[in-house]
């Protein structure tokens, strides 16, 4: 069966690795180069999700979960586990009862993990980590598990599996247009005819059914997240609560450096897609908050722009989950995240008859 892929992101490469890995003859077209936008600007994190318990998503944790663990497996040289460290400190909006209670869920929802579970640490154990960490407060906290990556290069190791296999890949190649019976429509004017057409081009999967003259039942809550690389060596990373706010980011080590993220500001496909100087700010002052102390040396800035399925006025509340919508041969995905790709592409293959 030939089958045309829109989108050269994760999800893209992971659901053509998998359709010709079961016998399809697969064409993928990326308008620009493979990895370049959203799925190369993530927190560099493959993770479960910890605050999407309190959204309730239990499903999209569960299969993220296992995910998380899958890509350890199957890309070891660039997946690695990771040890995060959520400090507790005195008037915090989620005491230590609630975040016990989230990572107990957390790893309990993970199964037989290769990865160790959640302890707490007293915070002299805290302190011996991060002796530069604000101390004034600080109860303890507990240590928890994930994963981290290199999202480009994890993202390109697909691409090279994928088309080893046989996967068809047009770089700087526009889809301008689909059709409902497999066409895919380029900016050249050029038509190609498959037996299905999968549309999943990120926070441009939208748009590109507009422009084909068809409807969806969904809508796209388009959301900035933006990053700072800070100079100095990170030696722990870390979950924080931004001061005064429910939301949280993360302190990680990156490549002998320090990353903050991430933000969340709605903008539109038309706006660029970088990091403002706002954002910049309220990273570094949520930052400086935990390390007073801290030379701010910021060595680059990114941000990528996440497809959300709008689900909340208040985005941070917004689901993290995706969907799948078929129209006769075209079939279109919406939402997503990067950890859990692959699950995505096996789900998107047995729609595949």
């Amino acid at each position: 069966m030939s089958v045309g892929i829109v989108g050269g992101g994760i999800n893209g490469l992971c659901c053509a690795w998998h359709l010709v890995k079961q016998g399809h003859q697969v064409s993928l077209y990326e308008r620009d180069k493979l990895m370049q936008a959203t799925s190369s600007s993530s927190s560099k994190l493959l993770h479960g999700g910890l605050r999407y318990l309190e959204n309730a998503e239990f499903r999209l944790v569960r299969e993220a979960l296992r995910e998380r663990d899958a890509w350890l497996k199957r890309a070891p040289d660039l997946a690695k586990p990771l040890r995060l460290i959520m400090p507790i400190y005195k008037g915090a909006r989620r005491g230590r009862a609630m975040v016990g209670a989230g990572l107990f869920l957390y790893d309990r929802i993970a199964g037989k993990s290769q990865l160790p579970s959640a302890h707490w640490l007293n915070s002299q154990a805290i302190l011996a980590r991060s002796p530069s960490l604000y101390e004034a407060g600080l109860v303890g906290g507990y240590e928890f598990s994930d994963a981290q990556m290199d999202d480009q290069a994890l993202g390109l190791w697909v691409a090279e599996r994928a088309k080893q296999c046989g996967v068809d890949i047009h770089e700087d190649t526009e889809i301008t247009r689909l059709g409902q019976k497999g066409e895919v429509i380029a900016a050249n004017g050029n038509t190609v005819k498959h037996d299905f057409v999968i549309n999943i081009a990120g926070p441009w999967a939208v748009q590109l059914l507009k422009q084909s003259h068809l409807e969806t039942p969904y809508q796209l809550d388009l959301v900035r997240g933006s990053h700072l690389i800070l100079a100095q060596p990170c030696s722990q990373a870390f979950l924080l609560e931004v001061p005064g706010e429910r939301r949280i980011f993360f302190v990680l080590p990156w490549k002998g450096q320090t990353l903050l993220g991430t933000t969340e500001v709605r903008q539109s496909l038309d706006e660029p897609v970088q990091c403002s100087a706002s954002e910049r700010d309220y990273l570094l002052r949520a930052y400086r908050h935990f390390w007073p102390n801290a030379q701010l040396n910021v060595t680059e800035t990114f941000a990528g722009l996440r497809p959300l399925l709008y689900s909340n006025q208040d985005p941070s509340k917004a689901t993290r989950e995706y969907v799948i919508c078929r129209t006769d041969k075209l079939i279109t995905v919406l939402g997503g995240k990067w950890t859990t790709a692959m699950a995505l592409a096996e789900k998107i293959g047995a729609t595949l008859h």
